[in-house]
């Protein structure tokens, strides 16, 4: 008798929640004990990096999120490839031209340990619009894991968001996969900017809980309230609520800036017409050229410029 492989490549199978790992608070206070581990140094660029600055960092940020959306990755794929950026960074200078370089081997590192089917050289070479060759790609990825030592297992922010939705007193009235896709967008979009680097991936994690519970009003129809959520919170993950306060005002001033930019550049569309079929197959030199150009044009109207001083 022959035997059929029923299985197709179009059906993405994820393994189920364990309930023993989510009730186990040893499980929730090794990740606490661990994410500090991975943490890349929050000032590489005063004392690292002397060509790129964070615009330029948050460019090539942009482009790999585009990436990670057209290429429907997991959601862990993103965050995990900017934790690798942002600790090469902390330890090897690099050129403005190699930024985007570094990026595409960072994500194909991250997909190929949080992705079933990885990203492919050629898929990422594509999406760099053929600026980078193979042969760099590989060179690179080759280097990212010597500078880290190995070390790609990292604590993300998405590795917390079940262990904390679990022991939040949300009723089963509410649907958890919305609150859970609301808090992942805002851990993508603080991947972004460089400013939550100085964050831990719990801190941005609870407070990606909280932003998105407090949007979609579970602290007013809970009877919680804001202050009684972070409370619970603090419990949960023993972050003083100060911090976590101001990581939620970060996240929410985050979001509001992305909600105004896409209402802008949404009329700019219906003006001027739908954008390139292109997406995001394109280098990135000329936009953090440009990045760097409006950063010294900045720089040179400040009154503490050393081009004013006259010896």
């Amino acid at each position: 008798m022959d035997l059929l492989c029923c299985e197709t490549t179009d059906t993405e199978c994820r393994a189920y929640k364990d309930p023993v790992l989510l009730d186990d608070d040893r499980v929730l206070q090794n990740l606490l004990k661990t994410e500090e581990r991975y943490s890349p140094s929050t000032s590489y660029f005063e004392c690292v990096q002397t060509e790129i600055s964070p615009p330029m960092r948050k460019v090539v940020a942009e482009w790999m999120l585009e990436v990670c959306e057209e290429q429907k990755c997991q959601d862990e794929v993103f965050p995990l490839s900017m934790n690798y950026v942002d600790r090469f960074l902390s330890i090897c200078p690099i050129k403005k031209s190699q930024l985007q370089l570094l990026g595409t081997a960072c994500l194909l590192l991250a997909s190929k340990l949080r992705e079933p089917s990885p990203l492919t050289v050629e898929v990422l070479v594509f999406y760099t619009d053929n600026s980078i060759t193979t042969d760099d790609l590989l060179s690179w990825e080759q280097l990212v894991v010597s500078k880290l030592k190995w070390e790609l297992s990292a604590v993300t922010p998405g590795d917390f968001l079940v262990h904390i939705l679990n022991r939040l007193p949300v009723p089963r009235t509410w649907d958890p996969v919305m609150v859970r896709r609301h808090a992942q967008t805002f851990i993508a979009l603080s991947a972004r900017e460089y400013k939550f680097s100085m964050y831990t991936p719990s801190m941005i994690a609870a407070a990606s809980v909280a932003a998105a519970l407090h949007g979609l009003d579970w602290t007013g129809k809970s009877g919680y309230g804001l202050a009684g959520l972070l409370d619970e919170l603090t419990r949960i993950t023993a972050i003083e609520q100060d911090y976590l306060q101001g990581c939620l005002e970060q996240i929410e001033e985050m979001v509001s800036q992305a909600m105004t930019a896409e209402r802008i550049g949404g009329t700019s569309h219906q003006v001027t017409g739908p954008p390139p079929s292109s997406g995001t197959q394109r280098p990135l030199g000329d936009e953090i050229t440009s990045q760097e150009k409006i950063l010294e044009h900045e720089k040179a109207g400040t009154p503490t410029d050393v081009r004013d001083v006259h010896f």
